[in-house]
């Protein structure tokens, strides 16, 4: 039986994400499991106004395409039940998994993992926000300063039973100023490994070529430019930023 086409098959809903703080269902296009986000359903915030949530996660999968890393899953625009919206194919997280975790602070591991915040929970206990020091969880967190990620919670981190990280829920990318806010910041101020730097590059010579065409449908053209500004600065410094500005480093809630 031949594969159904995401953009034309139906897009069958089967239940809400009530989770999600815009309108957010599950749904299926014959065998494929997805998610899809109708723009009648969001909610822009103060500091993202204008444009289209949907079309900033879409714009977030082509530059994730660009760097080569399968950090964002396919993702597409088409018509649903709801009108226009993001589509994007459901990934099943293993449950024993965290790449993000708050734990006491007493227990958190000697080896591993990074260190992010530490403060009291609600009675009182020191607890520690920590991250895994892994390849794949860095090359998010570099991905994230690119697409000047607004919102990377712990919750939008994937963790794979293959060990892939997936990351989800990029609508509030590519302001045109800086409001990187991510659970992420384990290493800051460390060398970016050539991998990594060539990831940058790519997507710096994609954007004056297909990436920058394709984004032209979907971003405005000062959102390109700073997009193309933070590769060159990133490539530059070759070192993960610290936070900086007014704006809060990580986002609310954490997880």
């Amino acid at each position: 039986m031949r594969a159904p086409d995401l953009v034309t098959a139906e897009l069958t809903l089967t239940g809400r994400i009530t989770t999600a703080s815009n309108a957010t269902f599950l749904g299926s296009i014959g065998d494929a499991v997805v998610v899809y986000k109708p723009i009648a359903g969001e909610r822009p915030l103060w500091d993202f106004p204008d444009g289209t949530l949907a079309y900033q996660e879409m714009a977030a999968y082509l530059v994730s395409e660009s760097f080569g890393w399968n950090v964002v899953p396919h993702t597409w625009l088409r018509d649903g039940p709801f009108g226009e919206g993001m589509v994007q194919l459901w990934q099943e997280r293993d449950p024993i998994q965290n790449a993000v975790d708050l734990v006491a602070t007493d227990d958190v591991p000697e080896t591993g993992w990074k260190n992010v915040l530490e403060g009291q929970d609600d009675k009182g206990q020191m607890v520690t926000l920590i991250h895994e020091d892994t390849p794949t969880l860095r090359r998010m967190a570099v991905f994230d300063v690119v697409v000047n990620n607004a919102d990377r919670k712990g919750d939008h981190v994937l963790a794979m039973r293959d060990g892939h990280r997936h990351g989800v829920d990029h609508g509030l990318t590519f302001h045109s100023d800086h409001k990187l806010r991510t659970v992420l910041w384990g290493w800051l101020g460390e060398a970016l490994t050539v991998e990594e730097l060539d990831g940058i590059d790519r997507v710096s010579e994609a954007l004056d070529g297909e990436l920058g065409r394709d984004l032209a449908d979907l971003l405005s053209a000062d959102k390109i430019v700073s997009l193309a500004a933070r590769c060159a600065r990133l490539r530059s410094a070759g070192r993960f930023p610290g936070p900086s500005g007014e704006m809060p480093a990580v986002p609310w809630p954490l997880l």
